[in-house]
């Protein structure tokens, strides 16, 4: 499996780290874009250095670099995630504006009919921002916003963020243990 994981500059980079972490852990092949804004809120929000972050892809690209290989609907992926995802990115997947490699990656997704998650990191959402949602809905983009769950019962701020990346592992047919499930022993 090869998936495609970008991180915005939106707050909640451990979304996208954690990710990373259990793909590696169920030997997904990953392809990282990290937003300029990114790299500031991961510094920002995380105990993890840039390095540490890009050591968890199997290949990173430059988010300038327009010419990489999953610019490219020829680059076979089995799809993308973009963890978190900030309202200025989503709107630019929403309207085709891929100035960026991360923007492009998530378009060419959409026009190879490939699977593009989205984890939306917004409070409180304008009518801007739902319009997007359900304009890439309607085009079969997972909209999976990082609201936690409390039926598993959380004690930690990592056991919420595991409840999230559950839910999109289980989106991408990943196995994994992160949390209990409803009405599992």
């Amino acid at each position: 499996m090869r998936i495609i994981v970008g991180i915005s500059g939106a707050s909640g980079a451990i979304y996208g780290l954690r990710l990373l972490e259990e793909l590696k852990k169920a030997g997904v092949q990953t392809h990282l874009i990290i937003s300029a804004w990114a790299r500031e809120t991961i510094r920002l929000e995380t105990d993890y250095t840039i390095e540490q972050a890009e050591a968890l892809a199997g290949a990173i690209y430059d988010p300038h670099d327009q010419g990489a290989a999953v610019s490219s609907g020829s680059y076979r992926t089995d799809g993308m995630v973009v963890a978190p995802c900030s309202m200025k990115t989503l709107a630019g997947i929403a309207h085709g504006y891929s100035d960026s490699l991360l923007l492009r990656a998530a378009d060419v997704c959409l026009k190879e009919q490939r699977k593009l998650i989205l984890l939306p990191r917004e409070t409180p959402l304008n009518p801007i921002h739902l319009e997007n949602m359900l304009i890439l809905a309607r085009l079969g983009v997972v909209i999976l916003p990082p609201v936690p769950a409390f039926y598993h019962r959380p004690r930690t701020a990592g056991e919420i963020v595991d409840q999230t990346v559950g839910r999109v592992l289980d989106h991408l047919g990943v196995e994994h243990q992160l949390s209990r499930r409803w009405k599992e022993p």
